[in-house]
């Protein structure tokens, strides 16, 4: 196990919402016992946070300034773009799918897949779709092997390039860059949501690639709305995946510092 696929499940686990909150209230619990205005503070604290982060509103918070970072492009840009590829990252899957008799892409892939089918579609260009986790025993393909056939099943695009191996975002880098150079690729559309793109453009370019990013799934551009400050799972959803985005970057940026 790599550092980063460790640091990614430890966060996973234990630093995001709302788990690190369950664990910031138990804490004050337990400080409440021998001081308990701190404790009381701390569980009201948790507790705050945990409603805001329910609602869209609050979600706003985390996920704007991530999907700032980028912008979508333009009709017609991707054609002008000079890229000799296109790089659609995996997210997450659904396992044992019975319509489909297998895993396929889930929600966020599914839109990352739409994205850079209608990008392939105008531009022509060679696809590579990157995304790993396959079991040692062939129970569970890697994500991109489900991708590719998601393509070319449901959205007609061919897919020239899969990289099959990696299980974190530095590694989409990693391991495709050797696909892409033996194709003497250097210029690249890279696929992904918004709220992910700053760190994945940011690794494709450590890897040596000219990056076009070509952002989809903008979270944060809807109407506000006097609803949008009531609580719901979908926008506890989004919290936690802008979250997890701002901890990795921050990992990201610290390794860089270090090295």
């Amino acid at each position: 196990m790599t550092a980063d696929f460790a640091i990614s499940v430890l966060s996973h686990v234990v630093l995001l919402p709302p788990m690190n909150l369950f664990l910031l209230m138990a804490a004050g619990w337990l400080l409440a016992r021998r001081w308990p205005r701190l404790g009381r503070g701390v569980g009201g604290l948790a507790l705050g946070v945990l409603v805001l982060l329910c609602t869209d509103a609050g979600a706003r918070l985390l996920a704007a300034p991530l999907e700032s970072r980028t912008r979508a492009l333009p009709p017609g840009a991707a054609q002008r773009s000079g890229a000799q590829a296109i790089v659609i990252l995996a997210a997450g899957r659904i396992e044992r799918a019975p319509e489909y008799g297998g895993d396929i892409p889930d929600r966020i892939a599914l839109a990352r897949l739409r994205y850079g089918a209608r990008l392939q579609h105008e531009t022509g260009l060679p696809l590579l779709v990157s995304g790993g986790n396959a079991t040692a025993d062939g129970k569970v393909e890697a994500k991109a092997r489900g991708m590719a056939r998601a393509l070319h099943e449901d959205f007609r695009t061919p897919v020239r390039w899969i990289e099959a191996g990696s299980a974190t975002t530095a590694q989409n880098a990693q391991l495709s860059a050797p696909l892409l150079r033996a194709a003497r690729v250097r210029r690249i559309l890279l696929v992904t949501d918004a709220m992910h793109m700053p760190r994945a453009q940011a690794c494709f370019a450590a890897a040596g690639f000219e990056v076009v990013a070509a952002p989809t799934m903008f979270e944060s551009l809807g109407r506000l709305t006097p609803l949008q400050f009531l609580p719901s799972a979908n926008a506890l959803q989004r919290s936690y995946y802008a979250t997890y985005e701002w901890m990795g970057l921050a990992w990201y940026w610290l390794r860089a510092a270090r090295a």
